[in-house]
């Protein structure tokens, strides 16, 4: 599919989520039962080998960074087991932890991490988790990460229905005052257990699904990174590195290359990344495009980042992957 196409196809899924319309069958009623049978299959392989534990790696990163008088930024991850760090064993190692490290590094200013996100959760829980992350008026997040719609895609929610959601939770974040930033939906076509057809399809719905989200997120001011290649050429070339022990989750390397690719919109969205970066580059193929061309593009690149510039436009950044450091969170004061 063109990144054209895309682009239309990915209209059109915002606008049904926008005005209440049905979802975008991707296959016809004779591959239905076929379809089925291959994911329940590749369920059953993904499910060996996964346990449901999730460090707790709540708490408070960059301690040496403390000053006096000047509270600590409020980092706060929502979604999936992807946000929730399930695969790993260490606290450390999870992609909240990974971002919370960075984000204190760069910032100089200690981050107060919390986590909402919940293994196995699709976009119509991010209204439970949002409502966890807003209970208390006094602490709302400085900034949210949100990595989202994987169960999605294998549960076959309608994407009009999936971004419908995830739009309500970065409106009710932005309204109450908190920066967000989206990893869209990684390509689920790059998995080892998926077969043929079902790969095909899963590649396609996922990648639709994430240049919908990103027109979603960006139109309720909320800016994405592009997770599409997440499963993809990294993983396929050193799969004992970056997968999990169920070819499906990522490893603790993998969790890095994640936090790699999102951490710098972390960064620009609190203004904290260098000014001259956040010009876009011709020869990096940067530039300002309309939002479905430039959602389009995202899908299919990881780490990209998608923000909203004026009227119908967007501003597409190519971000530098910057290593972040693995850090124990440390105990939590009693005023985070």
């Amino acid at each position: 599919m063109t990144s054209m196409s895309r682009a239309r196809v990915a209209r059109r899924i915002a606008a049904g989520a926008a005005y209440g319309g049905g979802g975008i069958g991707l296959a016809g009623a004779a591959l239905v039962g076929l379809l089925v049978a291959e994911a329940q299959m590749a369920r059953r392989q993904v499910s060996n080998g996964t346990t449901n534990h999730v460090p707790n790696a709540e708490g408070l990163y960059g301690l040496s960074y403390d000053t006096p008088g000047e509270p600590p930024l409020r980092l706060l991850m929502l979604g999936d087991s992807t946000a929730a760090g399930q695969g790993v064993h260490r606290a450390g190692q999870t992609p909240g932890a990974l971002l919370a490290s960075g984000l204190a590094a760069v910032a100089e200013r200690p981050v107060h991490l919390r986590n909402v996100a919940l293994p196995g959760a699709r976009s119509d829980d991010l209204d439970r988790q949002v409502g966890l992350a807003l209970a208390d008026p006094g602490l709302v997040p400085d900034i949210c990460v949100i990595m989202v719609g994987a169960n999605d895609v294998t549960h076959r929610m309608p994407p009009t229905r999936s971004v419908r959601h995830l739009a309500s939770a970065v409106r009710r974040l932005r309204t109450a005052g908190a920066e967000v930033v989206v990893g869209t939906c990684p390509d689920l076509g790059t998995i080892e257990p998926v077969q043929q057809p079902l790969r095909w399809l899963a590649r396609r719905a996922s990648r639709q699904l994430a240049a919908a989200q990103t027109i979603g997120v960006v139109e309720q001011g909320g800016r994405t990174v592009s997770l599409g290649d997440l499963l993809g050429p990294e993983f396929a070339a050193n799969p004992r590195e970056l997968f999990g022990p169920d070819s499906y989750h990522p490893s603790a390397e993998g969790y890095a290359t994640a936090a790699m690719a999102v951490l710098p919109t972390v960064c620009a969205t609190l203004g904290l990344w260098p000014a001259e970066e956040e010009r876009p580059d011709v020869t990096r193929r940067e530039g300002i495009l309309p939002v479905a061309k430039a959602a389009a593009e995202a899908a299919s690149e990881a780490g990209t980042e998608v923000a909203a510039a004026r009227g119908p436009w967007a501003v597409l950044k190519r971000r530098r992957r910057r290593r972040v450091p693995e850090t124990e969170p440390q105990p939590a004061t009693p005023s985070p």
